[in-house]
C-alpha cells in the first residue's frame, strides 16, 4: 500500500508540472521554471522562520510571492536593462537562491527541519512518514498526496478557466495585447501556479528534480504533437510513465527514486525522438520513391 500511496503521489506532482511546463515550453521559458525552482527558497525560509511549520498555508503564500518576485527581476533585467534572457534567468535565481541560502544558515541555526538538502533533493521514499490516519487504524494515505491534490485541482481548474488566455499568450502574445488582453496578468498568473506547484512539491521530489518534470514531459510531448490540447495530455501521460517506471527501476536497482524517475523521463525523451525521426526519414525515402 505504502508504494501505491508513493506512486500515487509522484504521478500527480508529475501531472502538476507537466501542465504548467506545457505553456512554459511553448513560451520558450522552459529554464523560468528552474529559476523559480530555486528562487522560492527566501519565500520559504522566511514565512518558515515565522510559521514554525513546513504545513503552513503561510509557506505557500511566502513561496509564492518569492517566484512572482523573481518573475518580475527577470523581467525588469531583460526588458528595462535590455539584459540578455538567459543571462537575466542566470542572475535572478542565483541571487535569490543565494539569499535564501544565507537565510537558512541564518535564521535556522540549529534546526534540521529544513535545510539545503532538504530544499533541493527531497525524498519520496519517505512520504508516507507522515501519514493521515482516521478511525485510529485506517490509513488513507500521505499528507503530502492531498497537498498535491489539492494544488493539482487549482492548476486544472486554471488552465480550464484561463485556458483561451494562456493560449494567447504562448503562441501569440501580440495578438493578445491588439485586442486588449492584459498579457502581464496571464504571465504573473502563470508565474503564480509554478511558484505553488514547485513548492508543495518540495517534501515529494525536491526543488531541483521538479524541473525534469517541468521541461521533458513537456519537451516529450512536442515531438508527438504540435495541437496544444493533445500536447497537455501527452505531457502528463509521459509525466506519470516516467513515475511508475522510474520508481519501478529504482526499487530493482536500489538506486534514488526520484533520479531514477527523472533519468526515466529522459530516456523516454531520448526514445520517442528516435522513432520520430525513423518515422520522418521512412515518409522522406517515400516522398521519393514516389516522384521517381
Amino acid at each position: 500500500m505504502n508504494d501505491f500511496f508513493t506512486i500515487l503521489t509522484a504521478s500527480i506532482v508529475a501531472i502538476n508540472c507537466a501542465l504548467l511546463g506545457v505553456f512554459l515550453l511553448l513560451r520558450k521559458m522552459a529554464m523560468v521554471g528552474d529559476a523559480i525552482s530555486h528562487a522560492v527558497l527566501p519565500g520559504i525560509v522566511i514565512a518558515y522562520y515565522f510559521s514554525g511549520e513546513k504545513g503552513s498555508v503561510l509557506l505557500l503564500v511566502g513561496a509564492t510571492l518569492s517566484g512572482v518576485l523573481a518573475t518580475f527581476v527577470i523581467d525588469l533585467f531583460s526588458r528595462k536593462a535590455r539584459v540578455q534572457g538567459d543571462a537575466a534567468i542566470g542572475m535572478t535565481y542565483t541571487l535569490l537562491f543565494a539569499v535564501g541560502m544565507i537565510l537558512i544558515a541564518t535564521l535556522m541555526q540549529g534546526n534540521a527541519d529544513i535545510d539545503q538538502e532538504c530544499v533541493l533533493y527531497g525524498d519520496i521514499a519517505l512520504v508516507n512518514m507522515d501519514k493521515i490516519i482516521i478511525d485510529d487504524n485506517l490509513y488513507i494515505g500521505p499528507r503530502a498526496l492531498y497537498t498535491e491534490l489539492v494544488a493539482g485541482l487549482v492548476v486544472f481548474g486554471s488552465i480550464i478557466v484561463g485556458f483561451k488566455g494562456f493560449k494567447l499568450l504562448s503562441f501569440n502574445e501580440d495578438f493578445a495585447k491588439s485586442v486588449g488582453i492584459k498579457t502581464s496578468r496571464w504571465h504573473y498568473y502563470l508565474m503564480g501556479l509554478v511558484a505553488l506547484t514547485t513548492v508543495v512539491a518540495f517534501e515529494v521530489v525536491g526543488a531541483v528534480l521538479v524541473v525534469g518534470f517541468l521541461i521533458i514531459p513537456p519537451a516529450t510531448a512536442q515531438l508527438v504533437t504540435h495541437k496544444l490540447k493533445a500536447m497537455l495530455v501527452w505531457a502528463c501521460v509521459f509525466g506519470v510513465l516516467a513515475v511508475i517506471a522510474g520508481y519501478m527501476a529504482a526499487v530493482y536497482f536500489n538506486v534514488s527514486i526520484t533520479g531514477a524517475m527523472v533519468t526515466v523521463s529522459g530516456s523516454v525523451f531520448a526514445l520517442v525522438f528516435g522513432i520520430m525521426r525513423l518515422r520522418r526519414s521512412k515518409s522522406a525515402k517515400s516522398v521519393i520513391a514516389a516522384e521517381i
